[in-house]
């Protein structure tokens, strides 16, 4: 089923030329579907996504993808600022403490597959909310199924790394960066971050299996 057309006036235009170059993924963290549709479509809340995508696989159209929707806010990804105007935002109806549906699943697949196509949008540029705003942001957290996409061609997918620097913050930020967790945080919140979008059961101190897990990540590379 196409997605449908549901206009949000929250929107402007792309600065300083810039073009889709990520794709943000977000959870709504409200009651429903609906009242994030309320919610991304209310001038005074001054919010918006591109899409938004209700647990029943419902895919709403909110704000043009070649236009600059108000969904990133603060942060920072491989060194580059003003997400929004080089990203395409999708809200996904999920409270962040509970599995995403199948059924939502399906439908993102297909629009991701049909967003990376008509911007050249590498695997790589998929990313969570909290990727590029560490401490601030959870989204789309722990449940979401990173690896599933990963296996599609449709988000980075990391590959087991045989070698392992030393078990030091500076080696596992060296390596963070290259991966793209740039946002300038400190060492604990940085291992925390990158432990949400790749080994979210992780507790405790800095591991070699955290370093080898973000060594295993492609670089992300030149996003201007």
């Amino acid at each position: 089923m196409p997605p449908r057309w549901h206009p949000s006036p929250n929107f402007g235009p792309r600065r300083d030329g810039l073009r889709p170059s990520l794709v943000v993924l977000h959870f709504t963290a409200m009651r429903d579907a609906l009242s994030a549709l309320n919610r991304l479509c209310d001038p005074e809340a001054e919010v918006s996504a591109h899409y938004l995508i209700g647990n029943d696989g419902t895919v709403w159209h909110l704000v043009q993808e070649e236009m600059r929707a108000w969904h990133a806010g603060a942060g920072e990804w491989a060194g580059q600022g003003d997400i929004n105007s080089r990203s395409i935002g999708i809200e996904l109806d999920n409270t962040g403490t509970h599995p995403f549906s199948e059924l939502q699943m399906a439908a993102l697949e297909p629009l991701l597959e049909g967003i990376l196509s008509r911007h050249g949008i590498r695997p790589e540029g998929v990313i969570g909310h909290s990727d590029m705003a560490p401490g601030r942001k959870t989204d789309p957290g722990p449940r979401f199924d990173w690896a599933r996409l990963g296996r599609l061609g449709l988000a980075a997918a990391p590959i087991q790394s045989s070698i392992v620097p030393d078990v030091s913050p500076a080696a596992f930020r060296d390596l963070a960066r290259s991966a793209g967790f740039t946002a300038p945080v400190d060492d604990a919140l940085l291992l925390a971050n990158v432990r949400l979008r790749l080994r979210p059961w992780a507790r405790g101190p800095l591991t070699a299996e955290d370093l080898a897990a973000v060594a295993g990540m492609p670089a992300a590379g030149d996003l201007a």
